[in-house]
């Protein structure tokens, strides 16, 4: 793991579904085996590039997101790695008995892409919006579960999990991330990056919520506080060594996730300290609540997926701490 932090936190000049596209089509250049299927959003996901350089290797089922899973479960029994797309929700809830079985019970070598992860689907309201698909696919076992931040890290762990045999599901906003890695960095999947030091409380970040988590640490400095920030950007399996190392040295834990609260982020990040270093925890997520229509900066405040709220919780935690 080689990790270098960027100079400054700005919208990527290449959105992050273009950069998955590019990085499968350099894979696919050197290895032919590894086909693409998506669920007749090719366009939206930005495969078409892909589909002309290797029209044999490519894959529209239709909306068909289950026998989508079933197709790619078939091409891995053949020797084949097939990287599966559809959004977020019909990649995950509308068929995870296929994943669960097809894939990992078989232990198959799959790799599923869940695109517009939790209110990154914006307009495409609440059908689309995925508040639950970590937690629903923590139940396969021995699956690994991703949340790559900006497109640096995309491109590392896309061709990471390229060579890596097993089940995969990688939740991929489509658009723009703010950039957080320089360029070159390489990431190690399993492992915590601390993005921050700070010895008064612990914020574990993931996703669109990592720039929140850092721009929260920022204003809270200058009240005093001292805040590290730590970017878990693998759910499964979780870092406990960093959970319980960072409960040690700070005393006070935040989870910060665009996902429901709920058997995501922030529950499996509880059931480490539950069992191992008892600290005060607090939460911030999706709070049992189905989606809506509107913009991302609309929604995070309809959710309270902010930099402010993630201050609000880390003043609480804080309270608790010195009870």
């Amino acid at each position: 793991m080689s990790i270098k932090l960027a100079e400054k936190r700005v919208n990527e000049e290449i959105a992050m579904r273009d950069m998955y596209a590019k990085t499968l089509m350099t894979l696919a250049e050197k290895n032919e085996n590894i086909v693409a299927l998506d669920a007749d959003l090719m366009s939206s996901m930005g495969m078409m590039p892909f589909k002309k350089a290797y029209p044999d290797r490519t894959f529209n089922v239709g909306i068909q997101e289950a026998n989508m899973i079933g197709v790619a479960a078939g091409m891995s029994a053949v020797g084949l790695i097939p990287f599966a797309h559809s959004f977020g929700p019909f990649a995950t809830r509308r068929c995870f008995d296929q994943i669960f079985l097809s894939c990992g019970y078989a232990k198959l070598n799959v790799k599923i892409t869940g695109s517009d992860p939790g209110v990154t689907a914006a307009f495409n309201g609440g059908t689309h919006m995925p508040f639950e698909d970590m937690g629903i696919l923590r139940n396969v076992p021995n699956i690994t579960i991703l949340e790559p931040v900006d497109s640096v890290m995309l491109e590392n762990i896309i061709e990471q999990i390229a060579d890596k045999y097993g089940v995969f599901y990688t939740r991929l906003l489509r658009k723009n991330a703010v950039k957080i890695y320089e360029n070159g960095s390489t990431f190690e999947i399993g492992k915590s990056i601390v993005l921050r030091d700070g010895k008064d409380v612990t914020i574990f970040a993931t996703g669109i919520m990592v720039a929140e988590a850092l721009k929260a640490a920022d204003e809270l400095d200058k009240e005093g506080i001292s805040v590290r920030v730590e970017n878990m950007f693998t759910l499964k399996p979780i870092d406990k060594e960093a959970i319980l190392n960072c409960a040690k040295e700070t005393g006070a834990i935040v989870t910060a996730e665009n996902h429901s609260i709920l058997n995501g982020l922030g529950s499996a990040v509880a059931e480490v300290i539950a069992e191992n270093e008892l600290v005060p925890l607090e939460r911030v997520g999706v709070e049992d609540r189905f989606g809506q229509v509107g913009p991302v900066d609309y929604l995070k405040e309809q959710y309270n997926l902010t930099y402010k709220d993630i201050m609000s919780k880390v003043k609480k935690v804080l309270e608790r701490k010195s009870k």
